[in-house]
């Protein structure tokens, strides 16, 4: 589980093909520190499985499944990515539930300046559209962020100076892929007052 509260970002600093997949080798400064074989790592907001690590960098394979729903398997050398480290079971809670389960890959429709601070806007995909509301939790690219406003087929959030900075945030523009995932919790509910239909 995580908390959608990026550590750093990170670079891809290598990538290899194979018949069963993409396997990528990912440098970071603080979450490598201390990763171990098997722990899981957030990248850009999905849960991957470290299957080797060295001080800087750490290497994780990427299945079909991951493939399909991500576009973790397009990235290349030099690419920049969100690192969060899975959340010890003492830790601090600042963001909401994470799993690091991306339900779609959404798209950047603008960016906005304002004031100090921008104002971001993605298409949310129908299917997930029950499950986003005003001023609640939504997870775009591994980043715990706030719905700001909603429509039917958009959504907004307010990104601050520091949430700009220390994640690919700054590097988006309009057109560009980000991973959704929506609050577990809607899902939960759904699902236990089904039977009451």
């Amino acid at each position: 589980m995580f908390t959608g509260i990026v550590e750093e970002t990170g670079e891809v600093v290598g990538r290899t093909e194979t018949d069963e997949g993409v396997r990528l080798r990912i440098a970071g400064d603080e979450t490598t520190a201390d990763l171990e074989h098997g722990q899981s790592v957030s990248v850009s907001g999905a849960c991957l499985t470290v299957e080797e690590s060295r001080d800087g960098w750490f290497e994780t394979f990427l299945a079909a499944e991951t493939i399909a729903k991500t576009y973790l398997g397009e990235l290349a050398e030099g690419d920049r990515v969100n690192l969060e480290r899975a959340m010890p079971a003492d830790g601090r809670f600042d963001g909401h539930v994470v799993l690091g389960h991306v339900d779609a890959t959404a798209e950047v429709r603008d960016v906005r300046r304002v004031g100090d601070d921008w104002e971001f806007e993605f298409d949310l995909p129908e299917k997930f559209a029950p499950y986003v509301v005003e001023k609640g939790s939504i997870t775009l690219d591994g980043i715990s962020l706030t719905v700001a406003e909603r429509t039917e087929e958009a959504i907004t959030v307010a990104i601050i100076p520091t949430t700009y900075e220390l994640t690919t945030l700054s590097e988006k523009e309009p057109g560009d892929p980000v991973h959704l995932e929506v609050d577990v919790i809607a899902k939960y509910a759904e699902q236990l007052l089904d039977g009451y239909r």
